[in-house]
């Protein structure tokens, strides 16, 4: 059996919804998949039920936005309890510091004169987790853009006039956030953020996996980090990243991760029992 860790819904910025990435699941022959849309649990319910249907096992998930030393790092959750309060409340204010966000770059896109709307952003994503592809979409939906890759050439890749920086957590901040809500916490893709010199005081902060196989590392890349974690002591993961046709063909299944590496990656999470007290350091979005 084989598992894909690393898909988004409809609930952050993919395209599918929890039904239908299932459905995918099950006919690329997964026995497992994990939803860890990006600062939401919200898709987890409906992809758990769905998953029960199709016979398939599912892992509750989540993607949290942090950095190290100003370098941007993505922390995915695993096994969390997706209705613990105190991790609800974090994720709450993660999604406004994301609709804030999506409120500057339209306004900058105003500046351009470009006459968008931010509630036709919000209408057009529908969740409370909205990006820079739902302005993309919404750039594209109004005919100012031709395509998603011109809306983001012209106006919201980084060092384009509409590009806002993300309000980041600390990475120990958001490994402590998954513990608390009784997951294990993986380092995503870390061969994109090429931060190899600092994975291990984030061991030392908690840090539990490594997303080793993904679809963006190369064979040598791969190998790499299988190294760099057996190591560390570290779980191996790995995920497709699929965000279904919102950027380009859909991944899922394209990554296959043993069914052994889950069951690993399980026993770990079951080292940290959901704590019902507020996390230590609560993140603020003012700060």
């Amino acid at each position: 059996m084989v598992a894909d860790l690393h898909l988004h819904t409809s609930f952050s910025d993919g395209t599918y919804s929890p039904e239908e990435l299932v459905l995918h699941a099950r006919a690329q022959g997964l026995g497992a998949l994990a939803l860890t849309d990006h600062d939401t649990v919200e898709g987890c319910e409906r992809a758990a039920a769905a998953s029960r249907s199709a016979g398939l096992e599912f892992v509750p998930g989540t993607e949290l936005t942090a950095e190290h030393q100003g370098e941007e790092i993505h922390i995915l959750g695993y096994f969390i309890d997706t209705r613990h309060p105190p991790f609800l409340v974090q994720v709450a204010r993660f999604q406004e510091v994301r609709q804030n966000r999506i409120r500057e770059m339209v306004a900058r896109i105003n500046e351009l004169d470009v006459p968008l709307n931010p509630e036709d952003v919000f209408r057009l994503a529908n969740c409370r987790a909205p990006g820079r592809p739902h302005v993309a979409r919404a750039l594209v939906a109004s005919g100012h853009c031709g395509s998603l890759d011109e809306a983001f050439e012209r106006f919201l890749k980084k060092g384009r006039p509409a590009w806002v920086p993300k309000f980041k957590i600390s990475a120990a901040e958001a490994i402590h956030l998954i513990h608390d809500a009784g997951g294990a916490a993986v380092l995503a893709h870390p061969g994109l953020n090429r931060v190899d010199h600092f994975i291990p005081l984030m061991v030392e902060c908690g840090l539990d996996g490594l997303e080793c196989l993904h679809t963006k590392h190369s064979p040598a890349v791969a190998e790499h980090y299988l190294g760099l974690a057996r190591r560390l002591k570290l779980v191996i993961t790995g995920g497709s990243d699929c965000h279904g046709h919102s950027k380009g063909r859909p991944l899922i299944g394209t990554v296959r991760l043993p069914y052994a590496n889950v069951e690993l990656l399980k026993a770990r999470a079951s080292r940290y029992p959901a704590r019902r007290s507020v996390p230590a350091g609560p993140f603020s979005p003012g700060r």
